[in-house]
């Protein structure tokens, strides 16, 4: 392999002969020697080292195999893992500027450095949100909702009975959720995310939500569903919200099992607990959230 080869190093480099030629690199991958048999200076090793380390760094950033593993440590670390998407930039704070210039120096290629930087801006912001800066002005109360087993059971119903099934699940939860002044952030498919500004009507709505979604029936299927609800101060951005609590009421959903409602120790302290029926969940651990979150399960109103 020559040199020229291995490095595509433009016209006039040190190891092209004035004929055209070249002559090979040597074993160590210093640069050869010149035509005189005089050793290349100081200058033209550097050069040839920096051409090979640069081909070399942009072979890593391309790794698939190192971006897999930087966006899986990115799903472990506090705060937004999706931070970087154009919905998580559009805002006005020093950590969105800090995003939208990590990828506009990177462009839309994905790679490593792209994902190490916002990763980076992505536990800035979760650190500056815990000491209560970078977030939204109001505290708001968030759920997630979604259905147990419903993916399993959509492979073999097809897509025309989900479509059905789906229409009336929102026909029944929705409803709950927008009469007590909830605002449906997204739809998700098979489920919900909705924000209150009183979180006493964000737990009656669920409990609402739950007693009618468990008159419905479906062949093979009962669908039942599953909460998370917590507190904080989210950041609005267009029409959705961004931030730790966000991530908090998502994974307090996931956690939870079929017609079971999790709710963090902050959200349960800001309803009146004598007429909740909330017992501790202990063995609960959520990636991304406070080591010091209390999880409670809330089995109904005591009233």
């Amino acid at each position: 392999m020559t040199g020229s080869d291995d490095l595509d190093l433009p016209d006039g480099d040190p190891e092209q002969h004035a004929d055209g030629g070249s002559t090979p690199a040597r074993d160590d991958g210093s640069p050869p020697a010149h035509d005189d048999g005089s050793a290349p200076s100081r200058a033209e090793r550097f050069r040839v080292a920096a051409v090979r380390g640069a081909a070399r760094a942009r072979e890593l950033d391309r790794s698939p195999a190192l971006q897999r593993a930087v966006r899986r440590l990115r799903e472990t670390l506090p705060g937004d893992a999706h931070f970087g998407d154009p919905l998580s930039l559009g805002g006005a704070r020093h950590t969105e500027a800090a995003g939208r210039a990590i990828v506009g120096l990177t462009g839309d290629r994905p790679g490593v450095v792209r994902e190490l930087g916002l990763g980076g801006v992505q536990l800035w912001q979760s650190v500056l949100e815990r000491f209560g800066r970078g977030v939204g002005d109001h505290e708001v109360a968030l759920v997630f909702t979604d259905l147990v087993e419903f993916s399993r059971w959509s492979l073999e119903a097809g897509d025309d009975e989900v479509l059905r099934v789906l229409r009336q699940v929102g026909e029944a939860w929705e409803p709950p959720m927008t009469q007590r002044a909830g605002t449906v952030v997204k739809r998700l498919g098979d489920g919900l995310m909705v924000a209150f500004a009183d979180p006493r009507a964000a737990l009656d709505a669920v409990l609402e939500a739950r007693r009618r979604l468990g008159t419905l029936h479906v062949d093979g299927w009962s669908p039942r569903m599953r909460a998370g609800l917590h507190v904080g101060r989210p950041r609005r951005v267009g029409g959705d919200y961004l931030g730790i609590a966000v991530n908090v009421a998502a994974r307090l959903g996931d956690a939870a099992r079929a017609d079971e409602i999790l709710v963090s120790g902050d959200f349960l302290g800001r309803v009146d607990a004598r007429t909740v029926q909330a017992k501790r969940r202990r063995r609960v651990h959520l990636k991304g959230a406070p080591d010091d979150l209390e999880v409670y399960s809330v089995g109904g109103s005591a009233l």
